[in-house]
Order: C-alpha cells, then structure tokens, then sequence
C-alpha cells in the first residue's frame, strides 16, 4: 500500500521498542513503553509548513496522530506541529 499525506501531515514509521535490556533481561511486550521516536517516510503537499524530510528520524507527540499498518509494519501519521524535534 503506498500512502501520501496532504497538507501539514506526516507519516512515520514507529521505532520499535527495546525488548532487552542491556544487561540482557528480556522485557515482556506488556511492560514495554511505547516509543514516541521514528523515521520520516514521506511529508505531506504543504512545502511551507513542513520542517522536516524523509529519512529525518523525530521525536513526536506521546498521544499525538492516527496509527497505521503499511504491509504489517505500524507506522503513525500526525500534524507537523506534533513533531517535537528532529534527531542528529
């Protein structure tokens, strides 16, 4: 499936969480925080509201956009204004 989005929209691939600790311990997938970190797939049609590019990893809003499964992987589509910082 391929999706676009319009506007001020973007749409993200949700990193996964960590599911070892560094010492090895295995964390359960109830006890997993859900990551608010991902990568860039591809930004909507407005040019002057968007800050971002495809490949920028982000961090984003905790409760922020619609979740989305593109060929069984999550991926999430917010508002611009929802990206809270880009990550280098």
């Amino acid at each position: 499936m391929n999706v676009k989005p319009l506007g001020d929209r973007v749409l993200i691939k949700i990193k996964e969480s960590e599911t070892k600790t560094a010492s090895g311990i295995i964390i359960p997938q109830t006890a997993q925080e859900k990551t608010q970190t991902g990568v860039v797939i591809a930004v909507g049609t407005d040019k002057d509201a968007i800050k971002v590019k495809a490949g920028d990893e982000v961090m984003y809003d905790k409760y922020a956009g619609t979740q989305i499964k593109i060929d069984g992987v999550e991926h999430l589509i917010v508002k611009m204004s929802d990206i809270l910082a880009v990550l280098e």
